[in-house]
């Protein structure tokens, strides 16, 4: 069990990292001088030498060379990066196009998504109650199609692409710091390409826009690796069903940044869209806190039926040991028994846009 004061920390690592996620839209806007390719081909360029940085004072090198050796995970690493890729220019495109909420809806649908991934691909078996989130999810994308005829298709495009990222990750099995180095290591030259491409065409942003253009430009790496080594630190911390709950802070915000912030507008149907997927997502960690209470309890009961079949144990050996004439053994009987092993916790919800 954690102490507390490392949870304290912990649940304030984790407010950092989704409230800067969540806040990520002021960044981009205020970048949108510059096209969202370029800003993603910046993004890609400077996220390198922090990541680097990061491993360099951390020393974790040793994975390089066992990946290099695996054709298959560094295909995957490959899918994931072009799937991140596409995800971060489509999130930072409708930032800078005026659809800040239909972002949100897709991080909030999200976990919906993923769970729905699980079922499909991984053969994963749902719980009642997470049958009925998914159900419900997938109303509200109904509702939304029906009442604005079209499909939300910017919010299913992020929410199925950073869905399908997890996905790819589970294969790949690379902590967060070495996953992330290895994708913006493949990410570099394209990025670098492009924005050659850029400067030698006279449409570069960074050159022409001035002195503060370029560095929020140069920016876009701290901006990406600093939520993510806050939420890094968080997850260490914090059991599963808190981080679960802290997701959805990152959509909220950005939610609030587009009524208030960016003056999107919000007719009824698209309340009545949101609203059953907050219904969804309210359904979901309700069962998460539901299972999680349940394990516990079963734990502690199995920990209590251990502690009385051992003192039970140790009262029969006393009681032979007497009967054959010799004092029982005072160590032994005051020798406590080994404590079962911790069940594994429930997955809550995967956290959305761990990576926006």
């Amino acid at each position: 069990m954690q102490p507390r004061s490392d949870q304290h920390a912990g649940l304030a690592y984790g407010i950092a990292a989704y409230t800067m996620w969540g806040l990520l839209p002021l960044y981009w806007h205020l970048l949108d001088g510059a096209a969202p390719s370029e800003i993603l081909a910046h993004r890609m360029l400077w996220s390198l030498p922090v990541a680097v940085v990061l491993l360099a004072v951390l020393r974790r090198w040793s994975w390089t060379g066992p990946l290099l050796r695996q054709p298959r995970r560094l295909g995957l690493i490959v899918v994931s990066t072009l799937v991140i890729s596409a995800n971060w220019f489509l999130y930072i495109w409708a930032v800078n196009s005026g659809h800040v909420l239909e972002a949100s809806l897709g991080y909030f649908i999200n976990p919906l998504v993923s769970i729905a991934f699980g079922v499909l691909v991984l053969r994963e078996r749902l719980r009642p109650l997470q049958w009925t989130a998914v159900a419900v999810g997938a109303l509200a994308v109904v509702v939304m199609t029906v009442a604005y005829g079209r499909i939300p298709w910017i919010a299913l495009a992020l929410a199925f692409s950073f869905a399908t990222y997890g996905l790819v990750k589970k294969g790949i099995k690379l902590d967060g710091i070495e996953g992330f180095s290895a994708e913006t290591a493949l990410q570099l030259l394209p990025a670098l390409g492009f924005l050659v491409f850029l400067g030698l065409r006279g449409e570069s942003a960074f050159v022409s826009g001035g002195v503060g253009q370029a560095l929020l430009l140069s920016g876009c790496g701290v901006a990406t690796a600093v939520p993510l080594i806050c939420f890094g630190a968080a997850a260490v911390r914090l059991p599963l069903t808190m981080i679960g709950m802290l997701q959805y802070l990152a959509p909220t915000f950005q939610f609030v940044l587009g009524l208030t912030v960016f003056d999107e507008a919000m007719p009824p149907e698209r309340w009545a869209g949101f609203a059953l997927v907050w219904l969804a997502l309210a359904v979901l960690t309700w069962d998460a806190l539901r299972t999680t209470r349940r394990a516990r309890t079963a734990l502690a009961e199995a920990a209590a039926r251990a502690g009385e079949t051992a003192a039970a144990g140790e009262t029969a050996a006393a009681g032979v040991a007497q009967a054959a004439g010799t004092a029982p053994a005072t160590e032994a009987a005051d020798a406590s028994a080994p404590a079962p092993q911790a069940a594994e916790e429930p997955a809550a919800p995967p956290a959305p846009g761990l990576t926006q």
